[in-house]
């Protein structure tokens, strides 16, 4: 197989497998976000504590994240089906993709919101912060660069689960080293394909960390930010830092 007909298969299946990754990109930050901020938000000592709906919540992902990829294609072809009409392709791909991220994308947020400093959310309670103050202005924003970097794992992930899809009908480049590389014995074509999927990696990975490393020198600027504007709502003095002693 000639580099001009690798190119002419290449293209096309590349955006497919772009294509069914972003839209289970989106729908898994949409969906998976609140999750795993009420996870927190739910547990025991969280502004919303209700530890009976934490833990139903808790099962849910746990169940969503113990069916393997492959099953799980299998399992919601009915539901693939009623939403888009069909169960082949890269659009039908997106569904199962984003309903096998969506579990593990929320425990990374949990994760990482659980790290953000209890003593700072505290304070923003004790002014009389809503919960909605408590994660727009400390919880979202202390947590980001960890944020971030749960989104870059979650998109590298889904690009692997993509692969796999293709396998079954899900179109992209997995479907095409299945076709050409396994079915034809095209074995020079696959390796050009996991070379690509190897480029596509690297650089979503380079651009998730670069984005996660400037937020995160942000970062300690942000906390006392949402404190300060919090206090001068309420007409208090905001913190002032405290000094260094010589010895």
């Amino acid at each position: 197989m000639t580099w001009d007909q690798m190119s002419e298969l290449l293209w096309p299946a590349t955006w497919e497998t772009l294509g069914m990754v972003g839209i289970a990109t989106l729908a898994t930050l949409v969906v998976g976000l609140p999750i795993g901020l009420l996870l927190v938000l739910t547990d025991r000592g969280g502004p919303l504590q209700n530890p009976a709906v934490g833990r139903a919540l808790g099962v849910v992902v746990n169940v969503g994240r113990s069916v393997p990829f492959v099953i799980l294609i299998v399992a919601v072809i009915p539901f693939t089906r009623w939403l888009v009409g069909t169960s082949l392709g890269w659009q039908a791909a997106a569904v199962p993709l984003a309903i096998g991220a969506i579990p593990f994308f929320a425990r990374l947020v949990e994760t990482a919101v659980r790290e953000v400093d209890g003593g700072l959310v505290e304070a923003v309670r004790s002014m009389g912060g809503s919960t909605w103050t408590i994660v727009r202005k400390t919880l979202l924003p202390e947590a980001l660069p960890a944020l971030v970097a749960s989104v870059t794992t979650t998109v590298i992930a889904l690009i692997g689960y993509s692969a796999m899809a293709g396998t079954v009908g899900g179109g992209g480049l997995g479907s095409l080293a299945v076709t050409y590389g396994y079915q034809r014995f095209e074995t020079a074509f696959m390796w050009v394909i996991v070379a690509e999927l190897v480029v596509i990696v690297t650089v979503l990975q380079l651009i998730g960390d670069r984005i996660a490393r400037r937020l995160a020198h942000r970062g300690d600027r942000t906390g006392l930010s949402a404190l300060s504007a919090l206090l001068a709502r309420t007409g208090r003095p905001a913190p002032a830092e405290e000094p260094v002693s010589s010895s």
